[in-house]
């Protein structure tokens, strides 16, 4: 289980900062390189529902102070934002 588990962050920091705009790989990349080793399975899970999420809406939601809708404002969501706000 250690290695699927080790396997498992290495690709989501790796899909963290290769997102597909330097905007979100920034954003994404910096909280989950912050926080990733700290991620329990369940968190983990939700990271990768948030990172499912489109670039540009994102970064919207994380910088742009725009409400993201109902079924996307989960609590990892508002992690990563409060993590940058904080920054």
């Amino acid at each position: 289980m250690t290695d699927d588990l080790t396997t498992r962050r290495k690709r989501i920091l790796f899909q963290a900062r290769h997102r597909g705009t330097k905007e979100a790989d920034l954003l994404i990349g910096r909280f989950v390189e912050a926080h990733l080793d700290g991620f329990s399975v369940a968190e983990l899970d939700a990271l990768e529902a948030v990172m499912a999420e489109q670039d540009l809406d994102l970064v919207a939601w994380i910088i742009g102070g725009v409400t993201p809708p109902e079924a996307s404002n989960t609590p990892m969501l508002a992690r990563i934002i409060a993590h940058h706000r904080a920054a």
